[in-house]
């Protein structure tokens, strides 16, 4: 079948030989777990526990009766010491689980379910109870967005296996390691929406990964689809029109033409959360950078601090780092170590000095249109930048700022150097403010 491109986007150096070839390791178990309350977007769960209670691996800690939301579980068993805000990866401060951790871990209890039986209905509450939500980092919970409106028509699964941000190799490993899983994981979504086909997407620079499925593929319903490596080829909005030609309108989400997009590390915990009754409890994250000693593909406990993971990887090497979660291009910066890993966590990069700049001065905008070229919503960055730092919303709103999916590729090449991306986010919630009054 062949794929069409999309306009714009960027091809830019792909940093993913440090960890590529290195298989999935347990990390080892941190002595505390910070475990946030609010992981997913959404409402916030309630505590179910308390100071000093004892809990156990796979017991859930929070939940809510809010539909748009994802219970947490304890990813280790250990003693409850604190309940209080502790440092989010935003850079808030999120009400927190403080589990001090047993030394001797029980192993998990699971359960030994036949995926062939099961009703749509149980696939349903698996993933509910697992506490599901999207793993590629936007964190939305998985039930909610696997029961689209009744008026919203699914007839296409589309899996994300593009891993298009530079260095991040999590899902890589994952399809190479667990295809078997990957594919029932598919199949149980695919009973869950009642559609007839599956578009397995991954990039052209993962051939390993696209012959490991596809040796282990017997449903003609699940087709593979060699994507051309661009950034951000993972964005849903491209993914729909690469894979099926179809358009997402301004302002609307995949099922309003006819599609659901999933991660395949979702698809995995899936798999897991109907066949094992087993809670999203851990995931892999990419540990990596130039920066780093010994970069790693690790199997992370939820909850753990990402300084742990950065001394089981030998440490950095040389100071000062810049330490980003996510990706490079759509990642955060981190000024405290003690920060944890949670459900949306794909990696952990340390960054070298010279990558680490801490001259943040920028310029006007020269005209050069190299953000407009690129731009892959066909939006004017430059002009979007001008008017968002002077502040000028409703012109911003004119222009179609909340069009823009934040990809960064206009901060990237601005030779201004002007934080186009980060302007234009911090004025996207005055947009919605605005509307909201009108």
């Amino acid at each position: 079948m062949e794929v069409k491109k999309f306009t714009g986007g960027i091809s830019i150096p792909h940093y993913k030989s440090f960890t590529e070839h290195k298989e999935i390791k347990e990390a080892s178990l941190p002595g505390e777990l910070i475990i946030p309350l609010l992981q997913h977007t959404g409402a916030p769960n309630e505590p179910l526990v308390k100071v000093g209670d004892k809990v156990k691996a796979g017991q859930k800690i929070g939940e809510t009766d809010k539909f748009v939301s994802a219970p947490i579980h304890a990813s280790l068993s250990g003693t409850v010491t604190a309940i209080e805000p502790r440092s989010y990866l935003t850079g808030q401060m999120v009400n927190s689980i403080v589990i001090a951790v047993d030394e001797k871990q029980d192993e998990l209890e699971l359960s030994d379910v036949d995926v062939e039986t099961v009703t749509k209905e149980e696939v349903v509450n698996a993933i509910k109870e697992a506490g599901i939500v999207g793993m590629g980092g936007a964190a939305f919970p998985t039930a909610v967005k696997l029961s689209p409106p009744p008026d919203k028509e699914i007839d296409a699964l589309i899996i994300n296996g593009c891993e298009c941000e530079p260095f991040l190799t999590c899902d890589h490993r994952l399809m190479l390691e667990k295809p078997e899983e990957l594919l029932r994981g598919i199949e149980l979504i695919m009973k869950m929406l009642s559609v007839d086909k599956a578009y397995l997407c991954i990039e052209d620079n993962k051939d390993d990964a696209i012959e490991a499925v596809r040796q282990k593929n017997t449903n003609p319903q699940i087709v593979l689809l060699r994507m051309p490596t661009k950034y951000p080829q993972g964005s849903e909005k491209h993914l729909v029109k690469a894979a099926l030609d179809r358009e997402i309108p301004s302002g609307g989400l995949p099922f309003d033409v006819g599609a659901i997009i999933q991660n395949v590390g979702t698809c995995v915990a899936i798999y897991e959360a109907v066949r094992y009754k087993k809670p999203l409890i851990e995931r892999v994250v990419t540990v990596t950078g130039q920066n780093l000693n010994d970069p790693q593909n690790l199997m992370v406990k939820i909850g753990t601090p990402i300084g742990h993971l950065i001394e089981e990887c030998g440490g950095i090497v040389k100071e000062p780092a810049k330490v980003v979660i996510g990706g490079p291009m759509t990642g955060k910066a981190q000024q405290n170590l003690g920060v944890p890993v949670v459900k949306g966590t794909t990696g952990v990069i340390v960054l070298p000095p010279d990558m680490a700049i801490e001259d943040m001065e920028y310029y006007d905008c020269v005209r050069c249109c190299k953000c407009v070229e690129h731009c892959p919503m066909l939006l004017y960055p430059n002009q979007l930048s001008i008017f968002c730092e002077a502040k000028m919303i409703e012109e911003a709103d004119e222009w179609n700022a909340l069009d823009c999916i934040e990809c960064g590729i206009c901060a990237y090449v601005c030779p201004s150097k002007r934080p186009i991306v980060q302007l234009i986010q911090r004025t996207k919630p005055l947009i919605r403010e605005m509307q909201s009054k009108k």
